[in-house]
Parts: C-alpha cells; sequence; structure tokens
C-alpha cells in the first residue's frame, strides 16, 4: 500500500510538472533568449571614454585584486537560493511552487545581466584603478587631443571602462534580493503580530549583497556610484519578477504561487488535514474561497 502511494504521489508530481512546464513554456523560452542576449553583450567592446590628463587623478587607485570573484556571484546569488526553494519543495511538495521560484530568480538574474552590461558597454565609465591598466609601468602616454593611450594588458584596459553599474552589486540584489522576497511569504514576516527574527532572517540575503557592494567599492573596482545604481537595478528587476510569479508579502495568502492550481491544492490538503485531525482551524483566505 506504502507503494501504491509513494507511484501515486509520484505519478501526481510528474504530471504536475509537465502541466506547469507547458503553462510556462515562453518564460522559458526568454530564459534561453536572454542567456544568449547576455553573452553576446558581454563580448562587445565598451565605449572608450575620454580620459584627459585632468581626470586621470581621479581614477589612479591602486590595483587591489578582487575580494570575491564574479564566477563566485552564480553560486551564493542563484545556486544557493535554488537549494533552499527545493528544501523547501521537500517539505512541502508543490512543485508549482518550486518551478515558479526557479523560473523566476533565473529570469531576474538574466534581465539584471543584460540591463547591467549592456549599461556598462554604452556608457564606459573608467575603474577607479583604470590607470594601472592603462598604464602599468606608470609611464602615462596621451595623444594630440589630450585622450590617454594605453599600452597595458588589451582585455585588461577594456575591462576598465566597465565600472558603471557594478555586475557584482546587480546581480547579488537580483538574486538574493528574490530571495528575501520568497523568505518574506514563507515565514508571514508581515503577517499582524510579526516576529522580528524573521524579518531578520528574511533581510539576511540582502545583508549579504550589501557586503559584496562595499568589498567592491573597498576593492577599488568600483565606485560608489556604480554599487549603488546596480543594486537599484538589481532589486527593482528582482521585485518587477517576483511578483509576476508570487503575490506581494503583504496579503494573507502570501504563502502560496500565483498558480491557481498550486494555491487550491493547498489550501484542498490544509482542509483535509484540520478535518482528519478533528482540529477546527480557518482555512487561509482567498480569491476561490472569498477572501480579498
Amino acid at each position: 500500500m506504502r507503494e501504491a502511494h509513494r507511484s501515486g504521489h509520484q505519478t501526481a508530481v510528474s504530471g504536475g510538472a509537465a502541466a506547469v512546464l507547458k503553462r510556462r513554456r515562453l518564460d522559458w523560452l526568454m530564459v534561453l533568449v536572454l542567456m544568449f542576449m547576455y553573452f553576446g553583450i558581454f563580448k562587445i567592446q565598451p565605449f572608450r571614454r575620454y580620459v584627459g590628463r585632468d581626470m586621470i587623478a581621479n581614477v589612479k587607485y591602486p590595483l587591489m585584486g578582487v575580494t570575491i570573484p564574479f564566477w563566485t556571484v552564480p553560486l551564493y546569488a542563484v545556486v544557493l537560493p535554488i537549494a533552499i526553494f527545493l528544501a523547501a519543495y521537500m517539505r512541502r511538495r508543490d512543485v508549482y511552487d518550486l518551478h515558479d521560484a526557479i523560473l523566476g530568480i533565473l529570469l531576474s538574474v538574466l534581465v539584471t545581466g543584460v540591463l547591467t552590461e549592456a549599461t556598462k558597454n554604452a556608457t564606459g565609465r573608467p575603474r577607479p584603478d583604470f590607470f594601472w591598466r592603462c598604464f602599468p609601468d606608470g609611464n602615462e602616454v596621451y595623444n594630440r587631443f589630450g585622450n590617454v593611450v594605453c599600452h597595458g594588458k588589451k582585455s585588461f584596459v577594456l575591462d576598465g571602462y566597465k565600472s558603471f553599474p557594478s555586475g557584482h552589486a546587480s546581480w547579488s540584489f537580483a538574486g538574493l534580493g528574490f530571495l528575501s522576497l520568497y523568505l518574506s511569504s514563507k515565514l508571514r514576516v508581515f503577517e499582524h503580530g510579526g516576529n522580528v527574527a524573521k524579518l531578520l532572517l528574511a533581510l539576511f540575503p540582502l545583508l549579504v549583497a550589501y557586503v559584496v557592494g562595499i568589498f567592491m567599492v573597498n576593492d577599488y573596482m568600483h565606485h560608489s556610484l556604480d554599487v549603488l545604481f546596480g543594486a537599484l537595478i538589481g532589486l527593482v528587476v528582482a521585485t518587477l519578477i517576483y511578483l509576476q510569479f508570487f503575490p506581494s508579502p503583504y496579503p494573507q495568502d502570501v504563502f502560496f504561487p500565483t498558480s491557481e492550481q498550486s494555491r487550491t491544492n493547498a489550501l484542498r490538503s490544509n482542509v483535509t488535514a484540520n478535518a482528519n485531525s478533528g482540529v477546527d482551524i480557518e482555512a487561509p483566505m482567498s480569491p476561490e474561497n472569498g477572501g480579498r
């Protein structure tokens, strides 16, 4: 009997997964399109902004190296949140919630990545350590218009024109901002009589993103304004994408994704569980049962 129950559950999960994938197939197509766009834009050389003698002192900070390499950003901003989504799935077995969370965070970071790289290439703002990228031996060379003539490694120099906005900050706030909203809903942070411990737990991902931004300024990889705008891009995109898949963390039915089937199944499960236990607990209000 236990085997039959397990088999039935697996069939239901696979059927639900197929249904939700079909419903969101255009969104998954957009994920692929955004990936190609991101890598395509990444290969484009940035605009080489004029850097004259009177400006060079502002970008003469020492080369410090990067405390947080960019390859680690997808690990803590995408992979770690997905691991948390999987943990939530193991607890509730809601394939709709898992699917929408994974799709949402992928769209959040990819939209942010495309916007960030496009802006970097269009603005061509020099990094704070641009001088040493351009003149590794310290010998300054300028053309007849007063612009720098760099003799450093080409790829290193070109990367020096990609200061605005900060990719570390935008990616961090896009992924961890999405996670923060997700935790706010699942922990019911904004319910009446809220819990400060839950609030701090939900805000912790944003604290991590904030610290990443601080490191980028301290490493002289970005100006403060670069990090600020990167954070704004990531937060705005994360919020907009999150609201396409889940309700705002403020309503009463914040725990359930907007997928109609998911909310219906969850409410039915709660009612059944309460009936079996003999406990009379009012089910969460939702649009289907008269909620507002």
